[in-house]
């Protein structure tokens, strides 16, 4: 179970991002958070497997308070969280296998994996994972030959080697086609729920988090202004959290709060260290 108590994040700018967070996601549930651009959805990711440091507030994870956690501890804590980048995050050079056990580097070090030293569980692991999530055709594809909804695969894959209890979502269909960005919701929710962990999907389709997600949280202006069932998203709900709109017109929203994933972001997130 991932528990957020007071989470406040305040930039040196002065802006406030995050204002008072409380939200407890138990293991198995699917949470999608939505919410306008620059309402603080991807600042909560980052601050929750501690990419961005929080100014206030406490971050526990099976009961483990993170908040202020550093050098080995905070390792140990982001083994246990997952991540799906918006953009992939792939080494394009490497094969499809070498980047689903990246995942593992955590595990087994820099020199073992830079010789493709991994264990056989791991790459055991790995043929099952890919094998699940249909690319077991693949393994010896490079990352740039692949189509968007291909990589998104392979981030999935990669992100479940870590076997984490939180896995972390950013904008996993911003890139996709409709029908590519269903079968990727669908398919993040069915493990997630075969292997009951507690997830945070940062979404801008609500239409697609309303077919797929167990729970919604919609953030305006750093703060929580709704909590709770998909189907509960009424036009007077969803104009709380985006403003005035003809909401009887499923429209979807095209506009990104994120950019391509910092490189060090994306090590912090894999080796568990900090960026």
């Amino acid at each position: 179970m991932l528990k957020l108590k007071g989470l406040t994040k305040r930039y040196a700018t002065g802006d406030l991002a995050l204002n008072n967070i409380d939200l407890e996601v138990p293991s198995g549930q699917v949470l999608a958070l939505i919410g306008p651009s620059g309402a603080g959805k991807s600042t909560l990711i980052r601050c929750v497997n501690r990419l961005v440091e929080p100014t206030s507030g406490t971050i526990e994870l099976d009961s483990k308070d993170i908040s202020n956690a550093r050098g080995g501890r905070l390792r140990q804590a982001r083994r246990q969280i997952g991540m799906i980048f918006q953009n992939y995050a792939l080494v394009e050079r490497l094969s499809v296998m070498e980047n689903v056990l990246s995942g593992r580097l955590a595990y087994v070090g820099f020199w073992r994996s830079y010789f493709r030293k991994f264990p056989e569980s791991d790459i055991k692991q790995a043929f099952e994972l890919l094998e699940r999530v249909g690319l077991e055709t693949m393994l010896d594809k490079r990352g740039d030959a692949l189509s968007g909804g291909q990589k998104q695969r392979v981030g999935i894959a990669r992100a479940l080697m870590q076997n984490p209890k939180l896995l972390l979502v950013d904008e996993p269909t911003a890139s996709l086609d409709p029908k590519t960005s269903r079968q990727i919701m669908r398919l993040i929710c069915e493990l997630c729920q075969e292997q009951n962990l507690a997830t945070i999907i940062n979404i801008h389709d609500v239409a697609l988090a309303q077919q797929f997600v167990h729970r919604v949280v919609g953030l305006r202006a750093g703060e929580i202004v709704y909590d709770g069932a998909p189907d509960g998203l009424s036009p007077e709900i969803l104009t709380t959290i985006y403003g005035e709109e003809d909401w009887s017109v499923d429209k979807r929203d095209d506009e990104e709060e994120t950019s391509k994933p910092k490189e060090q972001d994306v090590e912090a997130a894999l080796l568990g260290g900090h960026p």
